[in-house]
């Protein structure tokens, strides 16, 4: 039989993905609830990421749903080895950061590293600015980051158990440090005023503000004093503490609580995160069977889609605010069932 896409099939899968890779796409879909869509942003996904299959698909008569549901990281940076333009990497960040805006000032509880993804995101693009930043030392550096993707953690990705062990042990994983050495993104002082500087300068070439450092040094100092207090109310410092009542986060991924200005602890180190786009959670809207449907609601003959594209399985499963972490089971669950309704089919 002829398939409605023109060549000779009985069934095609659309397994695309989203449309991360498109950064015009992910503005024309950005939602208002997020506010304004970013300038510059860096692509966390590959360059074929870019939504070509859904406008075909479109084309041919079936209907995109839900399209400014997606999901973007806020702890984007610029691989310094990068696999396809403008490759972004992901920071998988423990709690200790301070984390601040564009123009310095530090974002509310509880909005911490590694706490609620859209939220910053809602938070930073009410400030006006694209980027923001890490400010940590190289104690926190060691301890708390990790970063996405299979190549930068080759202990896990070589099923060593041996390699995973060296986590425990003092000194910041291969991948982090190169980072740190060749990162576009990294300032590293062993001042506060010369990290202000470099800041700067970052800044400056995006047309961003530059920071008072005066008015750092006293956000930075009421901080330390808060560790100093068992009694204190920062609740940053309270999620650092709870934090580490887990032996694993306590043993590899969550710093002991020291000032920042700790001479011992350093160096200083200011990290420049860019919006990474990553998740389409709008999609392909398709039935039960991973039938793409038609705007009329009856399915596009011989046309399934799973994973991304379908919206990982419906066009919207995850609705507005999906649980990290679920994505992947989405792919898995809507292949299978897209497979098998194709099998079927053809049978």
């Amino acid at each position: 039989m002829v398939g409605d896409f023109g060549y000779a099939a009985q069934a095609v899968i659309i397994t695309s993905g989203g449309i991360g890779g498109d950064h015009d796409l992910v503005r024309r879909a950005w939602p208002a609830r997020l506010g304004t869509p970013p300038e510059r942003m860096v692509t966390g996904v590959p360059a074929y990421v870019d939504g070509r299959m859904l406008a075909i698909t479109e084309a041919a008569g079936g209907r995109v749903i839900n399209p400014d549901r997606m999901w973007h990281y806020t702890e984007g940076l610029r691989n310094w080895d990068p696999v396809w333009p403008g490759h972004g990497i992901r920071i998988l960040p423990g709690p200790s950061s301070l984390w601040l805006d564009a123009t310095g000032q530090r974002l509310p509880a509880p909005l911490f590293p590694g706490f609620d993804t859209l939220a910053t995101l809602r938070h930073l693009r009410a400030t006006g600015h694209d980027y923001s930043w890490f400010l940590l030392t190289q104690k926190i550096l060691e301890k708390e980051f990790a970063l996405s993707g299979s190549e930068q953690n080759p202990d896990l990705t070589n099923r060593s158990v041996r390699q995973v062990l060296q986590r425990v042990r003092p000194g910041a994983p291969g991948p982090v440090e190169a980072f740190k050495r060749h990162g576009a993104d990294f300032v590293v002082a062993d001042r506060l005023p010369e990290l202000v500087d470099g800041m700067n300068k970052l800044a400056a070439g995006t047309g961003g503000p530059q920071l008072d450092a005066v008015a750092l040094r006293r956000l930075v100092e009421a901080r330390d004093r808060e560790l100093a207090n068992p009694f204190g109310k920062d609740a940053q410092v309270q999620a650092i503490r709870g934090a580490r009542r887990y032996r694993g986060d306590r043993l590899i991924r969550v710093a002991t609580p020291h000032r920042l200005l700790d001479p011992a602890a350093g160096p200083l180190i200011a990290v420049q995160l860019h919006v990474l786009t990553r998740k389409t959670l709008g999609g392909l809207h398709t039935d039960l069977s991973g039938r793409v449907l038609g705007a009329d609601g009856e399915p596009l003959g011989g046309v399934y889609a799973a994973g991304e594209v379908a919206g990982f399985g419906g066009g919207g499963m995850h609705g507005y605010n999906a649980l990290e972490g679920t994505f992947l089971g989405g792919c898995l669950f809507s292949g299978r069932t897209a497979g098998r309704a194709a099998a079927a089919d053809i049978a």
